[in-house]
């Protein structure tokens, strides 16, 4: 398993677009867009006015638990960790190198 692949308690077969994201410190936005290729599963937050609208992809292997009743994603790290990250370009979704050098101190 690597950072790209959801916990294996975690029901990685579902639709998460529209959840909302709880960092460990409160929410932080919610999910536009989502992957669940395994080893390069994503979910993509848009942070919307905590930081202006901006868009991270974050990879499945920092997601902690789904509450599919609530329709929350719950994630190891904090709101600050987050708006930190690298934006989400979608033209270059594949280039994963940024985004993997951020992430490595987060993943399993």
């Amino acid at each position: 398993m690597t950072m790209w692949d959801y916990p294996d308690d975690v029901g990685s077969d579902q639709d998460f677009v529209g959840y909302d994201v709880e960092a460990t410190d409160g929410s932080i936005g919610k999910i536009d867009e989502a992957s669940n290729t395994a080893g390069d599963a994503y979910v993509v937050v848009d942070t919307g006015f905590w930081i202006f609208g901006k868009k991270r992809m974050i990879p499945a292997g920092v997601v902690q638990r789904v509450d599919t009743e609530d329709s929350k994603v719950y994630v190891s790290m904090t709101k600050d960790q987050i708006k930190s990250a690298p934006d989400f370009d979608e033209q270059h979704r594949d280039e994963r190198t940024e985004y993997d050098t951020y992430y490595e101190s987060y993943g399993r």
